[in-house]
């Protein structure tokens, strides 16, 4: 449990992929949790295979926030577009390690809410997100 800890921890202090947007960018999305003010902005680069070649995000929030960005734009390099689409909330909690309280769960998700919107080609989120 405390190699899962130390991890987030490294990656909410160290966070990767972190910085301007990619521009151009193949995903260009952003949202917020609207219950703790948490920030994300997430482009996303593809190569001529349409595999994920770059991963830029910005933003702001509680470290397991920005700890599951950071993961989640190590973890999608190389991946194609259906590989993202397909990607989902347990493939997200195994990366974290970690058992999480309602509250910081939706502080995880906001990283993959943000992903699954971008690689749908979505301009707003649709509504209730309990099942992203």
């Amino acid at each position: 449990m405390d190699l899962y800890l130390d991890n987030i921890i490294d990656h909410g202090q160290n966070p990767r992929n972190f910085g301007e947007p990619l521009n151009p960018a193949d995903i260009d999305y952003e949202d917020e949790n609207p219950f703790c003010g948490d920030h994300l902005h997430l482009t996303v680069q593809l190569d001529e295979e349409q595999r994920v070649k770059a991963v830029s995000w910005e933003g702001h929030g509680c470290t397991i926030s920005q700890a599951s960005a950071s993961m989640l734009g190590e973890e999608i390099i190389g991946k194609t577009m259906d590989e993202l689409r397909q990607f989902d909330r347990q493939a997200l909690m195994d990366l974290l390690g970690i058992t999480l309280s309602p509250t910081r769960l939706k502080c995880a998700l906001l990283s993959l809410k943000v992903l699954k919107a971008g690689a749908y080609g979505l301009t707003n989120w649709p509504g209730e997100d309990e099942d992203r």
